[in-house]
């Protein structure tokens, strides 16, 4: 076997090289390929033969071509809405005097933080057609029998997940107001060009990619979504493709057939996923205008003058509907002695909580929670500055193979990475870890594992090659040059990659929900169980105790991330 040519950026052979790379491309390969190949060899092949005639007849059955249809309707509705807003809400932040942006940037990030399906049980709460509260209250007002909203619809569905996606175009278009050099605005405004016209032929073309590209983001995470269509959709009958795959499966007890089934499902939402992904990339690469340029000016912003007040309330009535009126909402029913009660005090009660955290189902899940997240981000913390070493610190050929094994499964819906596992982990290959808790746990891994090379690639990509070669030309070893340079430099970045995973891994639902068994339920799914099974009281209670564990996740986070990146720096 030919011997692997692998140099560090300053040219020197490394002996052993070979194996780290080896293991690196294995661990991905195992945990990452062979799931999703399982996939589309099951989608494909019956008894080792191909067979096209049953996966045309899957995509025929008119299950099948409603839940596609609906998928397309939901991705297709959230995706402009939410574009919408965050161009929006990112231009008053960014191009206006509006008070209190700081304050505002932050609140418009917050419901990407949040569950979104914890937020569809608290819109189900307030705007079911006969149970909801606001919509009883607009019944009773008005006398009429006809609601407000009915939140059990294709647009209670659309509203609900924009509120939690929109974010994804904030935060890419800010980001580029921002950076944006002002020059050419200024030039056109002092030409005496209207406002209107220079945002229309300037502003809009240049941050165009980054608009593009947050909407596809949108797109791709909309096509892939469950908590919200399984907790609005199902009570009416509506299917995406998602919890359509869930429905098959369960509803059979995760038979042979009913698997296949999903697997051809999956393999619509990689090849959607593969055509986003694709359009993304060639957004990003035709438009790579030069909106950063080296002089440091700021833009001149636009007065709000008499709209000023105005619009802020606007914006924090915004805020209050989509995070504080959801989230008090939960704490609210969490404390009620029976649902549909009014909320006044003698109706309260905090035996819903004792009860909650004394539950047995309650002390799996969070224990399980807990397992799955802390085990998931350590094991994907240390593997993945393995593969960010090698990617960014070796020259080797083929080592975009890790790249692309390393981000695919972010870029595939966490139902697609499940099923896979499933194939992969259930006897298939001798190892059968169905119904336990490992199953989940090396699903975590595969869909987190971007997480980490990103987060670690930042960080090596700032430790200059010196430091290295300095190290090894006084007769260290690589092992020690990495040991007692690279990583100590590295670290804040390995805790920010640690955090990163812990977080999203402890409030997950979409990958879990197809993996657990009767006693490997994580917090997600014990949730998503109560409110299926009409405890909606009970759901709502253990929905506050994660709240309060992700927020108080979330200033961890915070505090870690501003104080690496207000931490000393080399010179």
């Amino acid at each position: 076997m030919a011997r692997l040519n692998l140099q560090s950026s300053s040219g020197k052979k490394f002996g052993g090289a070979e194996i780290v790379l080896a293991l690196s491309i294995a661990v991905l390969v195992v945990i990452v390929a062979v799931p999703v190949f399982m996939i589309l060899y099951n989608a494909f092949t019956v008894d080792g033969r191909l067979n096209i005639g049953d996966v045309v007849s899957i995509i025929r059955e008119p299950d099948t071509y409603m839940a596609l249809r609906n998928s397309l309707i939901i991705a297709l509705g959230v995706t402009g809405l939410g574009t919408f807003l965050g161009v929006l809400f990112s231009y008053l932040v960014a191009r206006t005097d509006l008070p209190l942006k700081s304050l505002m940037k932050l609140l418009f990030i917050v419901p990407f933080m949040l569950p979104s399906f914890i937020g569809a049980i608290a819109w189900k709460v307030l705007l079911s057609p006969r149970g909801g509260y606001i919509n009883k209250m607009f019944m009773d007002l008005f006398n009429t029998t006809k609601p407000l909203f009915n939140i059990y619809s294709v647009a209670g569905i659309i509203v609900v997940e924009t509120m939690y996606l929109f974010p994804f175009v904030f935060m890419q278009v800010s980001a580029a107001l921002e950076r944006m050099d002002p020059t050419l605005e200024e030039s056109a405004r002092i030409s005496g060009v209207p406002l209107g016209t220079i945002m229309r032929k300037i502003t809009f073309p240049l941050i165009m990619p980054s608009i593009v590209a947050g909407a596809l983001l949108i797109a791709l995470y909309s096509l892939a979504h469950f908590g919200v269509p399984a907790i609005l959709g199902t009570e009416i009958g509506f299917y995406n493709i998602p919890t359509l795959i869930y429905r098959k499966i369960h509803s059979s007890g995760g038979s042979f057939a009913s698997i296949r089934t999903g697997t051809v499902l999956a393999t619509i939402l990689i090849a959607s996923a593969a055509l986003i992904l694709y359009l993304q990339k060639l957004v990003l690469k035709s438009g790579r205008y030069s909106i950063i340029a080296g002089k440091s000016m700021r833009p001149m912003l636009m007065k709000l003058r008499k709209s000023k007040m105005p619009i802020l309330i606007l914006c924090f009535i915004y805020i209050f509907i989509t995070v504080i009126l959801p989230t008090v909402t939960i704490m609210l029913v969490g404390s009620l002695k029976t649902y549909g009660l009014p909320f006044e005090l003698k109706n309260m009660t905090l035996r819903n909580f004792q009860y909650i955290i004394n539950w047995r189902m309650t002390r799996q899940a969070v224990s399980n929670s807990l397992f799955l997240s802390l085990g998931a981000a350590f094991v994907t913390m240390l593997a993945g500055t393995i593969i960010s070493y090698v990617i960014v610190k070796m020259k080797v050929k083929g080592k975009f193979i890790l790249e692309f094994l390393g981000v695919l499964p972010f870029s595939v819906p966490g139902t697609v990475i499940a099923l896979g596992v499933i194939l992969t982990w259930s006897g298939k290959f001798g190892i059968n870890l169905y119904n336990t808790t490992w199953i989940i746990f090396v699903a975590y891994i595969a869909r987190y594992m971007a997480f980490s090379i990103k987060s670690n690639s930042a960080a090596l990509e700032q430790v200059h090659d010196s430091l290295e070669e300095a190290a090894r030309s006084c007769g260290a070893t690589h092992w020690q040059s990495m040991k007692d340079i690279v990583l100590p430099l590295i670290r804040p970045g390995m805790v920010a990659a640690f955090f990163l995973i812990l977080l999203p891994a402890l409030r997950e639902l979409t990958t879990s929900v197809l993996l657990y068994g009767p006693r490997t339920r994580t917090i997600g799914v014990a949730i998503y169980a109560l409110n299926e099974d009409g405890e909606t009281v009970l759901a709502c209670a253990l929905a506050t105790f994660a709240l309060l564990i992700i927020v108080f996740g979330e200033i961890v986070i915070r505090r870690i991330l501003s104080a690496k990146e207000g931490g000393p720096s080399g010179g």
